[in-house]
């Protein structure tokens, strides 16, 4: 596990909202988006995976998304516009002056990803993890999860699944509110651009993770889809070594 931290820097997105960003490693730039809850730190750098993927020789990128880690938590609407977190990323591409790149993310940031390449993203490589084919194509039913753990905070049975995400709120010391609204961000992907894009991308989801769907199912409607499993659900496969093993190795092939 990571001890030594990682000083955010900052840039202004197109809107001018502050989003932070962490580096690791010089070689090829990657891209790393975080999942829903959150951040740079706990997805990537904690367990060892950015430098694992590092020690392989990229350039480790990883934003915190809006609403989450370092960057600026705005609370009002007009702050999330539907595909917001897409145009962030665009928006760190260009502010980087990213030519050639890989692009990764998990769960909430696999489907951010999917959100890039759908509309124009030129990666080498892409990694979609922690992501199923439904929550590409039907965003509604994992958003209403979280809107009603957000809605009902402190309400739920200690270990339900409820309860459990909460918890995970809590050590990320996360904004319900500016979260709130990033459910209100989520754009569908329709099946036919997710049959268009022709990036060469690995699905890699844990064994026991269905909160999003099928990764295999995922796979099989890309052009150029592989997938993988790791152990672990969608919360515990983060901490295994074979996240990071299994996306260095393939970004690096």
């Amino acid at each position: 596990m990571a001890s030594s931290p990682i000083e955010p820097q900052f840039f202004d997105s197109f809107d001018g909202t502050r989003i932070a960003w962490r580096e690791l490693g010089e070689g090829r730039p990657v891209v790393l988006i975080h999942g829903y809850f959150s951040d740079a730190f706990t997805n990537w750098i904690r367990y060892g995976h950015a430098a694992l993927i590092a020690s392989r020789g990229f350039r480790v990128i990883m934003p915190d998304l809006r609403a989450h880690g370092s960057s600026a938590k705005p609370h009002d609407a007009a702050s999330y516009p539907p595909d917001v977190l897409m145009h962030d990323g665009f928006a760190l591409i260009e502010h980087l002056g990213l030519t050639e790149y890989d692009l990764a993310g998990y769960s909430l940031g696999g489907r951010t990803t999917v959100r890039m390449l759908a509309n124009g993203a030129t990666p080498r490589r892409a990694v979609l993890s922690g992501m199923g084919y439904q929550g590409i194509v039907h965003t509604a039913g994992r958003g209403s999860y979280f809107r009603h753990v957000l809605t009902n905070l402190g309400s739920f049975t200690r270990g339900s699944n409820e309860w459990l995400t909460e918890a995970f709120l809590k050590t990320t010391k996360g904004d319900p509110q500016a979260l709130l609204r990033i459910l209100d961000t989520f754009v569908d992907t329709p099946a036919e651009a997710v049959a268009a894009i022709t990036t060469p991308t690995l699905v890699l989801t844990g064994v026991d993770d269905d909160d999003n769907g099928s990764g295999a199912e995922l796979a099989e409607a890309l052009v150029d889809g592989t997938f993988r499993e790791i152990p672990g659900n969608h919360m515990s496969a983060v901490v295994k070594p074979e996240l990071g093993r299994e996306i260095a190795d393939f970004l690096a092939a």
